[in-house]
């Protein structure tokens, strides 16, 4: 029998970003994640690749840019979809005035994985407020092995670009 999810159950603040995760490794035989993020205008995560995971982005709300690869953006609004193929470094950045909500979906229940550990339960289901500031070395560290248990290198901070990385 499909297992299924509960909506709203679990909102976390993963970062800057309100994360809940939809679909995990257990639901999905992990085979699946699906997450939804939440994220504040200009927001962009490390550049990053998943080293066993694709994955592909559905835009709900706002409107974002995404970097698979190259440094040239793919501009998705709301009801769009980009796809970021496993081993390709990539990135995004939220483009519109207020934030974006999007579907995160991953082949493998790592990325799920990944966001329940690197992030704390929220009190209430809206953004954190005030944001985090930057990290600090050692949480950069931190993160950065995390990432890597869960089949993800980090190869560059925020703001940088596919073309900026050797990977």
């Amino acid at each position: 029998m499909p297992e299924m999810t509960d909506p709203g159950a679990g909102p976390r603040w993963f970062f800057a970003n309100l994360a809940e995760v939809k679909l995990n490794r257990q639901a999905s035989g992990d085979v699946m994640s699906i997450v939804e993020i939440s994220c504040p205008p200009g927001d962009m995560p490390p550049l990053h690749v998943h080293r066993t995971d694709d994955e592909a982005w559905v835009v709900l709300e706002g409107e974002v840019s995404f970097f698979a690869g190259s440094n040239e953006p793919v501009r998705v609004a709301a009801g769009g979809v980009a796809f970021g193929p496993r081993g390709v470094a990539h990135t995004y950045r939220v483009e519109s005035d207020g934030p974006a909500r999007m579907l995160a979906i991953c082949t493998s229940g790592d990325f799920a994985a990944f966001v329940i550990a690197a992030s704390q339960p929220a009190d209430r289901a809206e953004l954190p407020t005030p944001p985090p500031g930057p990290p600090t070395e050692a949480e950069v560290a931190a993160v950065t092995a995390l990432a890597a248990e869960h089949g993800i290198e980090l190869l560059g901070p925020p703001g940088a670009l596919p073309g900026d990385a050797a990977h």
